[in-house]
Formats: C-alpha cells, structure tokens, sequence
C-alpha cells in the first residue's frame, strides 16, 4: 500500500481532472477520458453501467456521477 501522501496527491490530481470539466459530458469526450471505445461506453451508457442523462435526444454523461464512479 502506498503512504498516505501518495494517495492523497492520486486523489487531488484525479480531483484537478474532474473539476476542470462541465457537469454534463458528451459519451465521446467520457470515452476518451476512461480510455474507453465510444462504442464501448454507448454500450456501458445503454446498460447503466455509465450515469447518463438524456437531453434534447443527446446522451450526456454526469461528470459527478463518474468522478465517483472512477473513485470506487
């Protein structure tokens, strides 16, 4: 395990990512983020397994959501 200073500097840089981003992401930018396909994260988004809301016939991805969601 690392020492705590090292978990607390790979928490805040992960923190510095997600702050900088809207609260709402198209698939493709969160795809890229995760280092995901896009196809892959459509299928993740259509199963649940990525937090997505609807807007206007869009499918956008809830920055919060993931930020916890990569935290876990």
């Amino acid at each position: 395990m690392y020492p705590n200073s090292i978990q607390e500097e790979v928490k805040e840089l992960e923190n510095n990512v997600f702050d900088q981003l809207p609260l709402l992401l198209a698939v493709p930018r969160a795809a890229a983020i995760l280092g995901i396909s896009r196809a892959a994260a459509y299928r993740l988004a259509a199963s649940g397994q990525l937090p997505v809301r609807r807007l206007g016939g869009r499918v956008y991805v809830v920055t919060a959501e993931l930020r916890e969601l990569v935290a876990s």
